[in-house]
């Protein structure tokens, strides 16, 4: 009998050999000792903000109300803090993208700046070569590890998701900006640095919460501030958190004990199921045993060369001190917002680009495979989803057919902005 995915499966081992590949430097400007990635000259991004709809006697949008009364019990209505726009810009690689801002005062810079801190850091991990080197060295042990325990299975990929995960923790604490003291993006991304809230979120919350909250525009945690000045999460939230990501583990525990019991599957056969269709199952949580609880892997401290050494203070650090630098070189101008698309679909497909379009906030393999798997449950044959450029080309059948298409992936949650590629 062959060696299974379930028996490569091992957190601890994963976290080895990440720590492993990023300890000579994980991104090429870290061979050189600088604190920031390059972040090139002057980008100009126009961008348009719509005000967020709250439905009547309440402060919460339609969707955000209907992923808390799902998916985030036990969190209070009162827990949670709405931004006030959305917000949809091109990026300097030309990427269609959406965000959110308010209710404080730092705005649209942030989730702006943290798209072009994403890229930059993209670009500075792709030109290490030492790490690439060391990818490329991997012996099928390790690679078998990481292919069995994470989502996105290839080093590089890990880590790119990995940096675009300290994006979305930062633009969505903005959403708290008010509760804190800082005044500026700038001084706002160091005292979350400084404070430990990056570290926080690895610990405390789960991954889909927090894709599936900053996609919906809303934060589910509050600030309370020392004496000293720094901030730090609430009580209040702290418990919170425990009780939903406790119920999440539960509840995944128990799908798979019903699959791999009463319906006879394999492990593997029980997280391709559910993990695509109920969005219960995940690895972190099914194939773990029942008296641990998850570790953010970029987290966990391992003994390289010698010394103790951890993936996320290096990402936190670097994407921090590039994040200032953007800020220093990104010019933003409002432009007025274009009309609702495709709000009286035809029968007719008129142009090629019809079937192609962008999600922007589909941010790894999970959301990669979700879009995919709604496509194709709906009869679309989807020719690429790509998840570097958020484009996806698939073959509609008519323009009802694409209309209904998109319907249904905003309703889980994603944001859809059709057109050519640009």
């Amino acid at each position: 009998m062959g060696v299974t995915a379930a028996d490569s499966y091992d957190r601890t081992a994963a976290a080895r050999v990440l720590a492993g590949l990023a300890h000579a430097g994980l991104f090429a400007s870290d061979l050189t000792g600088s604190d920031a990635a390059p972040v090139g000259d002057r980008t100009r991004i126009a961008y348009t903000a719509t005000p967020m709809t709250a439905e009547p006697g309440s402060h919460l949008t339609y969707s955000q109300r209907r992923y808390l009364e799902r998916f985030m019990r036990p969190c209070p209505p009162r827990m949670l803090t709405s931004a006030t726009h959305r917000v949809v810009w091109t990026d300097s690689a030309g990427v269609p993208n959406t965000g959110h801002f308010g209710p404080g005062a730092l705005g649209p810079v942030v989730p702006i700046a943290v798209r072009e801190t994403t890229l930059a850091l993209w670009r500075d991990l792709a030109a290490n070569a030492v790490l690439a080197d060391a990818v490329a060295r991997l012996d099928p042990g390790d690679r078998a590890v990481l292919a069995a325990t994470t989502t996105d299975q290839e080093p590089l990929e890990i880590f790119r998701i990995g940096v675009e995960a300290a994006g979305r923790a930062l633009a969505q604490h903005a959403l708290l900006a008010h509760q804190t003291p800082y005044a500026t993006p700038a001084a706002f991304a160091r005292g979350m640095r400084d404070c430990g809230i990056f570290s926080l979120v690895a610990t405390r919350w789960f991954w889909e919460l927090q894709a599936s909250t900053y996609r919906r525009g809303m934060i589910h945690v509050a600030f309370a501030t020392l004496p000293n000045g720094t901030v730090r999460y609430a009580a209040e939230s702290l418990d919170t958190l425990r009780a939903m990501k406790d119920a999440t583990i539960a509840e995944a525990r128990a799908v798979m004990r019903k699959a791999t019991g009463a319906e006879g599957l394999t492990v593997e056969q029980a997280v391709a199921r559910y993990h695509d269709e109920l969005d219960l199952i995940s690895k972190q949580y099914a194939l773990m045993d029942e008296d641990t609880q998850p570790r953010c892997l970029a987290q966990m401290t391992n003994v390289v060369g010698g010394e103790r050494f951890s993936v996320l203070p290096v990402v936190v650090r670097k994407y921090v001190e590039t994040f200032v630098r953007v800020l220093e070189v990104v010019e933003l101008t409002e432009r007025t917002a274009d009309p609702v698309e495709d709000a009286t679909p035809t029968d007719a497909l008129t142009d090629a680009d019809d079937g192609r379009f962008h999600v922007p906030d589909m941010n790894c393999r999970h959301c990669q495979t979700t879009i995919r798997g709604l496509l194709e449950s709906m009869g679309v044959d989807v020719v690429e989803v790509n998840l570097t450029t958020k484009r996806v080309v698939a073959e509609f059948r008519s323009a009802r057919n694409r209309q209904r298409a998109f319907e249904a992936i905003r309703d889980s949650g994603y944001t859809v902005v059709s057109g050519p590629t640009v």
